[in-house]
């Protein structure tokens, strides 16, 4: 069964706020995160202003996948994350 937009939404702030919280995550979660911008951002329901940050997210969640140090990655983006759900949480 596939996610709607506000599942994806619920989902993809579900992630950072776990980052954010236990200061690590997984390169499978970066490559989620990936996913679920990719989806949301074709979408015509989701606010312009998601988008914008959601642009932000999905270069977070490739350098995320990329990088020798993931957690090092999370930390060094933890205001951004707080940002990031607070900004999508205020425009959906």
């Amino acid at each position: 069964m596939p996610l709607n937009h506000n599942d994806q939404v619920t989902l993809l702030k579900d992630i950072l706020n776990n980052h954010q919280t236990d200061c690590c995550g997984s390169v499978a979660e970066c490559e989620q995160l990936e996913r679920l911008v990719k989806s949301l951002m074709v979408n015509t329901q989701v606010d312009e202003n998601v988008k914008n940050i959601l642009q932000e997210v999905y270069q977070y969640s490739q350098h995320g996948a990329q990088t020798a140090d993931l957690d090092q990655h999370i930390l060094s983006n933890q205001n951004n994350l707080s940002q990031w759900v607070n900004n999508i949480d205020q425009f959906s």
